[in-house]
């Protein structure tokens, strides 16, 4: 992956560098980061604020705020659910943009947008850079940009400093992996198992090997995701991952709730033992040579 242009370094400095910082911090605490991924919009944008300031108040240690999309393929029923009512509640993606400036000025927790591309292209990929480049946001998940066909986004985002987070999958080849790797800056994100996202009792047998295989194409921190929802979870991945992203498990705690305080309430609590289990988990990182 090509550097930056030198004109452009002022400017990914500091973007760039918070989610950069906050896995170097976490590698020297041999401490697995924990990712909430939070529906933006569910039920407003203003109960959205509190949930994420009240998750990053329990130590969460980067915060995924998903665009709410008509089309959510990639989501299970409780996310899909959860971005049916943040559009009924007439959420936009310049509404979370603006979100994502309220949080930056109460917040220094990485922020990353979690969006389909459809946004993206019907706001303009330049203008929407510019904005969330600007608002605050550290990064940019588009879960159906594939990387065959990233080059002009992946220089825009890169060029406002915006890292460029690709999903690996267990059906993914050595040779895929090597091209998702390259096309990655932040992190790499490892989906646990085929299918969508969902709470579930049990991780796949097969995801250390997969995580393994993934290392061996990047120098990048993974996070694991899909499927992760208990406190024991956490603990596995541990052993494994640099990171562990909760969604559906957070986002059911907001369904449930009566109030916006009562949802706040309820998935700081559940940040709180997620991120507990993390803390008495051993980094993978921290078992790598230097």
């Amino acid at each position: 992956m090509s550097e930056p242009a030198a004109s452009q370094t002022a400017i990914s400095a500091e973007r760039v560098g918070r989610i950069a910082r906050r896995f170097r911090e976490l590698a020297d605490a041999s401490e697995l980061g924990l990712v909430a991924y939070i529906t933006a919009g569910d039920p407003s944008l203003a109960a959205t604020e509190k949930i994420v300031l009240a998750a990053t108040d329990a130590g969460a240690d980067m915060i995924e705020l998903g665009v709410p999309f008509s089309d959510p393929v990639a989501d299970g029923p409780t996310i899909q659910r959860a971005s049916d009512r943040a559009l009924r509640s007439g959420t936009t993606l310049a509404g979370v943009i603006e979100l994502v400036r309220k949080i930056r000025a109460r917040s220094d927790v990485p922020l990353i947008l979690f969006t389909y591309f459809n946004p993206v292209l019907q706001m303009g990929l330049e203008k929407f850079a510019k904005a969330a480049a600007s608002a605050g946001a550290d990064g940019v998940l588009a879960t159906d940009v594939t990387p065959e066909e990233a080059e002009e986004y992946r220089a825009t985002l890169q060029a406002h400093g915006l890292d460029t987070i690709f999903l690996a999958a267990p059906t993914s080849t050595d040779a895929r992996l090597a091209r998702i790797a390259q096309a990655s800056s932040g992190f790499l994100y490892v989906i646990s198992r085929a299918g969508v996202t969902g709470a579930r009792e049990a991780l796949p047998p097969g995801l250390p090997a997969l995580v393994r295989r993934t290392r061996k194409f990047t120098s990048l921190p993974i996070a694991v995701g899909f499927g992760i929802s208990l406190p024991t979870h956490v603990t596995v991945l541990g052993g494994i991952a640099d990171a562990a992203v909760v969604g559906s498990a957070i986002m059911a705690e907001v369904e449930k709730a009566a109030t916006p305080e009562e949802a706040a309430s309820a998935v700081g609590a559940l940040v709180r033992s997620l991120k507990s289990a993390a803390r008495n988990g051993v980094s993978r990182r921290s078992n790598e040579a230097p």
